[in-house]
C-alpha cells in the first residue's frame, strides 16, 4: 500500500487548511473513549520568541529613557516641542515587521559598534514634514504633510535624526557598551538593507506628538544587532553583581585624585535677612557655641572630624580630636 500523497492530494490538503477545514482523525468505529483524537497546535512563525522576557523589558525601558531624554534635547537644540512615548513592543520576523511600517515613511539605517550590527529607525512622513517646517520657521498648520522630500529636506531630516541617534547611542552605551551611528536616510523602503527576512526582530513602536499632530516612529532591532552583547540585556533588575576587588581599587584610585574643599567651621547661627542687611562694621554676632566647643571639619558639606583650633607656625591649623557628630 502506498502511504504517499499525490501532488493533487497535497494541493487539496493545503486548500482545505487555508479554509480552516482541517482533517481530524476520529476514534475507530466512532466509539468514544477509544483511541485519543489527534490534536493540532497552531504555530505562528511570524511571532518568534528569540528575545527573552528580560531582554524585551530592558529594551523597552531603554527606549523609555530615550523618549524622555531625546524630547528634551530636541526641544533645546531645535526648538521643536517633540514628545515621544513607547506604545507597543512585539517580536516579529524582519519581513513581517517591515510590512507593518507605513509606506509613507522616512527610513534611517543605524550601525552599531564595535560589533557590526544594524537597526532601523522609521518615522512617518507627515511627522518629518512638520518638523522641517518648524525648523525653517514656516506655517506648520498650512504645510502639505504628504509632499515628497527634496534633497534639502533630507539634509534637515538627517540633522534632526542625528540628534535622536546621538541620544540613543548614549543610553545604549550605558547599558551594553555599544554605540549607535546614523548611516543612511531614505524614503524608499526597497533601499533598506538591514537584516534577512527571517531574522527575529523586536519592533518598538513610539507615538510622536509634534504641534498637536500625532504620528508614529518605530525602532526595529534585529537579534543579530544585540547578539554579541546579549548578556547585557539579560540581567535581572535585582542582580547586584559580584564584588570585584580590582575594580574597587581602580575606582578608589580614581577618586583619590579628586580635589575636595576642606573647611573648619567654628559655629553657626541663624539670622533673618533683615538682620543681615542691617549689619555694619563693628557689630557682634553671637554664635550658638561656647569657647570650649570643638570645631567641625567638613569635606565640602559633609562632616568628617571634630577638632580644636590652633596654630602651626605662622599658619592657623586644626587638630583632629575625634569623629564628627552626625546629626540624627
Amino acid at each position: 500500500m502506498n502511504d504517499f500523497l499525490s501532488p493533487g492530494q497535497i494541493e487539496a490538503l493545503f486548500a482545505r487548511a487555508g479554509e480552516g477545514n482541517l482533517p481530524i482523525e476520529a476514534a475507530p468505529g466512532g466509539v468514544k473513549g477509544g483511541k485519543r483524537t489527534r490534536w493540532l497546535r497552531t504555530v505562528d512563525f511570524t511571532r518568534p520568541t528569540k528575545f527573552s522576557t528580560d531582554q524585551e523589558r530592558r529594551l523597552r525601558r531603554l527606549l523609555d529613557g530615550f523618549c524622555a531624554t531625546s524630547a528634551q534635547r530636541v526641544h533645546g537644540e531645535h526648538r521643536l516641542p517633540l514628545a515621544l512615548e513607547v506604545i507597543d513592543v512585539q517580536q516579529l520576523t524582519w519581513a513581517n515587521a517591515c510590512t507593518l511600517l507605513p509606506e509613507s515613511s522616512v527610513f534611517c539605517t543605524l550601525d552599531t559598534a564595535p560589533h557590526e550590527g544594524r537597526m532601523l529607525l522609521s518615522a512617518e512622513l507627515p511627522l518629518m514634514v512638520t518638523a522641517i517646517e518648524g525648523l525653517l520657521g514656516g506655517d506648520v498648520g498650512a504645510a502639505m504633510k504628504d509632499r515628497p522630500l527634496t534633497d534639502i529636506d533630507l539634509i534637515l531630516v538627517r540633522r534632526l535624526v542625528r540628534t535622536l541617534v546621538e541620544t540613543l547611542s548614549g543610553i545604549w552605551f550605558d547599558l551594553a557598551e555599544l554605540t549607535v551611528s546614523l548611516t543612511d536616510v531614505t524614503t524608499l523602503a526597497e533601499h533598506v538593507q538591514v537584516a534577512a527576512g527571517s531574522e527575529p526582530t523586536l519592533m518598538l513602536t513610539m507615538e510622536a506628538r509634534l504641534h498637536k499632530a500625532s504620528s508614529t516612529m518605530a525602532l526595529l532591532v534585529p537579534y543579530a544587532a544585540i547578539a554579541p552583547a546579549a548578556a547585557a540585556f539579560s540581567h535581572r533588575d535585582d542582580d547586584t553583581g559580584q564584588y570585584d576587588p580590582a575594580a574597587a581599587r581602580a575606582v578608589r584610585a580614581g577618586l583619590e585624585r579628586v580635589d575636595v574643599t576642606v573647611r573648619a567651621e567654628v559655629a553657626d547661627t541663624q539670622m533673618t535677612l533683615e538682620d543681615i542687611l542691617a549689619l555694619a562694621p563693628g557689630d557682634l554676632i553671637r554664635l550658638n557655641a561656647t569657647t570650649g566647643t570643638p570645631i567641625g571639619l567638613y569635606a565640602d558639606r559633609t562632616p568628617v572630624h571634630a577638632g580644636k583650633a590652633g596654630r602651626w607656625g605662622t599658619r592657623r591649623a586644626v587638630q583632629i580630636t575625634g569623629e564628627a557628630e552626625v546629626p540624627s
